[in-house]
């Protein structure tokens, strides 16, 4: 089953983004339980960071900022395509305006197809590049001149084990779209690293996430959760699967000071799965 919003976040409490004006894309959660954009959103206003939210799926949203909210934190919600350039623009513009700065941003936003090159439509080809691609570039090229303005900042993009290696099933336009997240994050690190600028990948394995119920195990295993868990959690050498919050957790480090002679690279968050040969 998936943990609910009962679920505390482990750690403490320490204060690693006081002050800081933090935007996350992707802040929702396609069901009950820790995905990886809720978790970071919940995790970062614990820690002290006035959030900015964006999903496109306003329910969502704003289960995520009432829980900020009811915890004592400050959290503001925006309805958003993160696909269009202009709504983008004007969404950190707006963000900009309001706190008078930027300083992190995370890009959570994705969704896998699955298909190889055969079976995959052109349109969904498409559309897995836009999603999990297009999405990261466009809130990288409208936050990076809010970040220099601000003499500096923090961007964390999250990609995917399947952009490393295969991963069970064939997904070619999301494998190779997490893959290009990667170097998105690697060439946009080295460029502005200048400007005080640090970007880096959180890279999440097969984690028990909300999407899992919703999405995956209609598309994979005929709808059998138990079934999908038990493959995946196969893979997977600690033996048990990590959740939305393990991925938030790796955000958080690399968002923080305690990362700041860390860019251009990745956290790999997947119990050792990608280290495997089998």
């Amino acid at each position: 089953m998936t943990q609910d919003l009962s679920d505390d976040l482990p750690g403490p409490r320490l204060g690693r983004l006081a002050g800081r004006i933090a935007v996350i894309g992707g802040a929702g959660s396609v069901g009950p339980g820790w995905g990886n954009g809720r978790a970071t959103a919940v995790i970062f206003a614990r820690e002290g960071a006035t959030v900015f939210l964006a999903d496109r799926d306003k329910e969502s949203l704003e289960a995520t900022a009432r829980q900020i909210r009811e915890e004592g934190g400050t959290a503001h919600t925006a309805v958003l395509d993160v696909t269009e350039a202009e709504a983008v623009q004007g969404y950190f513009a707006e963000c900009e305006r309001l706190a008078g700065r930027i300083d992190v941003l995370v890009n959570n936003v994705g969704g896998s197809r699955p298909g190889g090159a055969v079976e995959l439509s052109l349109e969904d080809w498409d559309n897995q590049l836009r999603t999990n691609l297009t999405s990261a570039f466009l809130a990288c090229k409208y936050a990076v001149p809010a970040m220099r303005r601000a003499g500096g900042g923090a961007i964390v993009n999250t990609a995917s084990a399947s952009g490393l290696r295969w991963t069970g099933a064939a997904q070619v336009g999301y494998a190779a779209a997490k893959a290009a997240v990667i170097q998105l994050s690697r060439v946009t690190a080295v460029e502005y690293a200048p400007d005080g600028i640090r970007v880096n990948t959180v890279v999440p394995g097969q984690l028990h996430t909300p999407m899992v119920e919703a999405r995956l195990a209609r598309q994979r295993a005929g709808g059998d959760v138990e079934k999908l868990l038990a493959q995946r959690q196969a893979r997977i050498p600690l033996g048990f699967m990590g959740d939305g919050r393990d991925t938030a957790y790796a955000a958080l480090f690399l968002a923080s000071e305690e990362a700041r002679f860390v860019t251009g690279t990745e956290i790999v968050v997947d119990g050792g799965m990608t280290a495997r040969c089998d």
